[in-house]
């Protein structure tokens, strides 16, 4: 309400009766009567007259003729009516409103109004100016109207156009948002009902069986909600789906109005339903459902921008729709990524534990000659792996003609290790095994009734290149069959296996010869002890002869036949050197055998080996040599055989001096050396090569070109002396190098 600041208070003069002003009765008009009594009826605003009643009431006097053709009512049957006689409760209450506040205010209001008549609804701007008699009491208003409809009318067109708008941006932004398609269904339905200020609004979503489901609802109506609810409309499945689907709009003002059919005015009658618009909503060029928009408690008429907005948006639902649903698929796909991501990770750390078991089946055959520790290891472990019920191998025959189970492992299936099969019993199976193919089938478990468990079943056969050996097989406790992958992967654990079972009969063979060859080596050692045995015995009997010869032939006169001293000596030397070498033959052949433990003693070397060393003295003067000998003053004592241990030192000292030139030196030093004591016997002016060095040690062995005294030998020495220092727990070893040759022997402390 607008109040004008400026009072406009009109004293008009009181004529006297029957005179009124502004009635159809003037008898004498003065000159500014007259006037405004030509205004009155020539103005095109609309001008109507109300008397202030003593008790407050109001009632109409006169309109002038603008007036009269706006509302349709003439002046006389309006005059001396009160606003509730012509205009309905609530109009005629906010009338008399204002009037009141005109009284109360005493002055100029201006106001806009809605009024009915005649059932036709219209706006007017209106300005109510008070009228006061000489005592300043207001009686009578004076009010200007004019009708404002049309301006009205656009101004809510732009209101609903913006509002339209609103909503559809809202909706937009939440596809674009990529709201949930329940949040925007909801959202909409809400929405939409409070712009159309209707009863109820429904999205209708199709199902396969051509019923449907109420997904989104928003109402007013609270005794029976729809939503969720499977509705089935039973004239539907006739003319309205090909109606609906060409896009067709069903728009019912009034149901008993409308022409329906009487079973389908029963159904709509049965949801509370009076007025109806439908518009089809499309997924792409498939019908999804319908937006609904309903009037439940009387008709409605429905606007041509009601049916356009519900077209809009349902188009914009349309659109949510083929979001979500590639929303969903696009979940789905990643779900399915995910899922084969997963797979994939469950595939390589399967990978990576079979890599992990191949690796320790490599270890195991390269470790551990043992067949039956590895190939029981993988049956168990395959089984953990693998989440088997059984894992076993089975190995052929030689004839392939049966077949043995000789590796298992079982988690609740009974136990078959060393059970044995007929081949030709399942030739279905055995037939592709033994030409190397793998083979899987489902097969139900024995003595599980009443409830039988069918378990899938995997055969690999155990092969390579010289052969079949046998099957590795697997026992699921499911109906799920071995992929690819898994097969492959088998394929590589009984290659493995196959090595694994090579190997053991390779070793077994191994074994088997080497227990011949140690049965050939023990007869031959025997031959040779027997052989010495025999040899030692005619030359004892030859040497005594000599000795008796000798004897005999005393006597000068023989004696000076020179050839006989040089045969005798001749005599004596090579039976001394033939006792030497069956004597040397005698230890050798002992010592390879399985000699007893030496006897050991511990001594001193720094007095033990001086006299050893300086029995030598003499020789090594006679051959122009040097003999040199150097000991450490703090050696720990030494436990060892003293008999083996003289052998030993002499033999290498008569080697060396036999192949040292003269002027050169002979040495012999014993030192420290860490935890072992080291003995080192060398010669100056002799270096031997490579080859040489390799076989100095092997029996019967000479360095003939490098003998500068021409010394024989049995060609057993250093091959004895080798022997002999193992024996005490030794190594000994040969270097030569820059003019000098050393024997180096450690015995550890």
């Amino acid at each position: 309400m607008n109040i004008n600041p400026a009072e406009s208070t009109m004293e008009l003069t009181k004529l006297s009766p029957p005179q009124m002003i502004f009635g159809t009765e003037v008898d004498e008009k003065s000159s500014s009567e007259q006037f405004l009594l030509s205004m009155y009826n020539s103005v095109q605003a609309s001008i109507f007259i109300v008397d202030v009643l003593e008790d407050g009431d109001f009632q109409y006097v006169a309109l002038n003729p603008t007036h009269e053709r706006w509302i349709g009512i003439c002046s006389d049957e309006l005059r001396g009516k009160k606003p509730e006689d012509i205009l309905s409760p609530i109009d005629a209450a906010r009338v008399r409103q204002h009037y009141a506040d005109c009284v109360l205010f005493g002055k100029t209001i201006s106001y806009e109004q809605c009024l009915q008549f005649q059932g036709v609804p219209t706006w007017w701007s209106t300005t109510l100016t008070p009228l006061r008699d000489a005592n300043s009491r207001i009686y009578r208003l004076i009010g200007t109207s004019s009708n404002i409809t049309p301006v009205r009318q656009a101004k809510e067109a732009v209101g609903l156009q913006v509002e339209r708008e609103r909503l559809l941006e809202a909706i937009a932004g939440r596809i674009h948002q990529s709201v949930e398609l329940e949040t925007i269904l909801h959202q909409t339905t809400i929405e939409l009902r409070q712009f159309l200020n209707c009863d109820r609004i429904l999205i209708y979503r199709f199902e396969a069986d051509g019923s449907g489901v109420i997904v989104a609802e928003s109402t007013v109506i609270v005794s029976d909600p729809l939503l969720g609810k499977t509705i089935s409309d039973p004239c539907f499945n006739g003319k309205h789906p090909e109606h609906y689907g060409r896009g067709c709009i069903q728009v019912v003002e009034d149901i008993y109005a409308a022409g329906l059919h009487p079973c389908h005015i029963d159904f709509l009658a049965s949801l509370q339903i009076r007025a109806n618009l439908v518009v089809p909503i499309f997924q792409e060029q498939d019908m999804w459902g319908l937006l609904i928009a309903q009037h439940c408690q009387e008709s409605r008429q429905w606007q041509q921008t009601e049916t356009d907005l519900l077209k809009q948006l349902a188009t914009q639902i349309g659109i949510a729709v083929q979001q979500a649903e590639l929303h969903q698929q696009l979940q789905d796909l990643k779900a399915k990524l995910e899922l084969q991501k997963q797979k994939h990770k469950n595939q390589l750390q399967q990978v990576r534990n079979f890599e992990a078991l191949v690796r320790r089946m490599t270890e195991q055959i390269r470790d551990s000659l043992n067949e039956t520790q590895v190939l029981q290891t993988v049956t168990q472990e395959l089984t953990e792996l693998l989440n088997l019920e059984r894992c076993q191998i089975e190995l052929y025959s030689p004839c392939q003609t049966l077949v043995t189970i000789a590796y298992e492992y079982t988690i609740n299936l009974p136990q078959c290790q060393g059970l044995t099969r007929q081949i030709a019993n399942r030739l279905e199976v055995y037939q592709p095994l033994l030409q190397k193919q793998p083979l899987q089938f489902l097969e139900i478990a024995p003595g599980w009734e009443p409830k039988l468990l069918v378990m899938s079943q995997m055969a690999c056969p155990i092969f390579d290149t010289q052969g079949i050996l046998g099957n590795l097989w697997l026992t699921r406790p499911s109906q799920e069959a071995f992929d690819e992958f898994e097969i492959e992967l088998m394929q590589q654990v009984a290659n493995e296996c196959a090595i694994a079972i090579r190997q053991a009969q390779l070793y077994q063979q191994t074994q088997t010869q080497v227990k011949e060859l140690e049965n050939c080596d023990r007869l031959k050692n025997q031959f040779l002890r027997n052989l010495s045995q025999e040899l030692r015995t005619p030359i004892t009997s030859i040497s005594l002869a000599v000795q008796t010869l000798e004897s005999v032939l005393t006597p000068a006169e023989i004696l000076e036949i020179e050839i006989v001293p040089q045969l005798l000596q001749i005599l004596h030397n090579e039976c001394a050197r033939e006792n030497k070498l069956i004597n040397d033959l005698l230890t050798l052949t002992y010592l390879e055998a399985e000699p007893e433990p030496p006897t050991l003693i511990a001594i001193d070397l720094q007095s033990w080996l001086k006299p050893i060393v300086e029995s030598f003295r003499e020789l090594t003067n006679c051959q122009q040599q040097q003999l040199n000998l150097s000991i450490d003053g703090e050696l720990p004592l030494l436990e060892t055989d003293i008999t083996d241990m003289e052998r030993i030192i002499t033999e290498l000292l008569n080697h060396v001096c036999k192949y040292t030139p003269a002027g050169k030196s002979v040495t012999v030093s014993a030192h420290l050396r860490g935890d072992a004591i080291e003995l080192n016997i060398s010669n100056s002016g002799l270096e031997l090569t490579s080859n040489e060095l390799s076989q100095i040690f092997e029996p019967f062995y000479h360095l003939s070109k490098h003998d500068p005294w021409k010394h024989s030998g049995t060609g057993l020495e250093l091959a004895l002396v080798q022997k002999m220092v193992r024996h005490l727990g030794g190594s000994i070893y040969v270097e030569s190098g820059a003019g000098q040759t050393t024997f180096t022997i450690k015995f550890p402390i």
